[in-house]
């Protein structure tokens, strides 16, 4: 699986998944922009994948709630590489609470950046896409975006959208080469699991049958397959990477 000569967007890219995606896409032969809110890391982490993959990296600030930050973000890497074949919705946070303690900045700040950011950024780059008549874009969902789980209706909602977005646009754009699928993860090792409680966490481990939690790369891998050419047949598709946790 190669992808040199493709240029892919990652957002959220300095960090945990979104970092494994940008490294596993950079190792074999992708040249990556590194988009992310936080403009250093972002800095840092394009500097490390370029010097340990020898590949193209560009850091770019990018707010992915705000259209016209997402714009800059897709107009900064054409501007830079003369095209955009990979787009990774990676971008999310997590602001849990039960709905009767949920205030509702927080439900409105997870669905602007989890499920307004996904269509902000594929908004940006469809038409370039669409013009050189290729593109694959991959949408990073949840299982808790398909189960729901307790304490995320925020988040669950967000992730739902996200297939929603997914299954929509993949029709709109299949005619022009564009194919569009999510990945649904389960519990990833992850900033934003890290707080947890243990009783969350070992919960967590045996509701899933591998009984273990994912490991970033593993996300990454299933991530490149839906970007490459072996998986030009598909689209409309959502994987999920849970360890048979919705499984039943």
């Amino acid at each position: 699986m190669s992808f040199e000569g493709k240029i892919a967007v990652i957002t959220g890219a300095s960090r945990v998944i979104g970092r494994a995606i940008a490294e596993v896409l950079a190792e074999r032969g992708a040249d990556v922009v590194i988009a992310d809110i936080n403009e250093p890391e972002a800095q840092t982490t394009a500097a490390e994948i370029k010097a340990a993959t020898g590949q193209r990296t560009l850091p770019i600030l990018v707010n992915v709630s705000e259209l016209a930050s997402c714009q800059k973000m897709i107009d900064a890497a054409l501007a830079e590489f003369g095209k955009v074949d990979i787009l990774v919705n990676n971008a999310g946070i997590t602001r849990d609470n039960l709905i009767v303690r949920m205030d509702e900045k927080d439900f409105d700040l997870v669905i602007d950046i989890n499920l307004k950011g996904v269509w902000n950024s594929s908004k940006a780059v469809v038409r370039s896409m669409m013009k050189q008549r290729y593109g694959r874009i991959v949408n990073v969902s949840s299982v808790s975006g398909i189960g729901g789980l307790p304490g995320q209706t925020n988040y669950s909602a967000s992730k739902a959208g996200v297939i929603g977005i997914t299954k929509a646009l993949a029709k709109e754009v299949a005619s022009r080469n564009i194919t569009v699928n999510a990945v649904a993860p389960g519990y990833v090792t992850t900033a934003l699991t890290q707080d947890l409680s243990d009783d969350i966490k070992d919960f967590a481990s045996r509701i899933t049958p591998i009984q273990r939690w994912a490991e970033p790369r593993e996300i990454a891998y299933a991530v490149a397959f839906f970007a490459s050419d072996e998986a030009a047949y598909i689209t409309g598709q959502v994987l999920r990477i849970d360890g048979g946790m919705l499984l039943g």
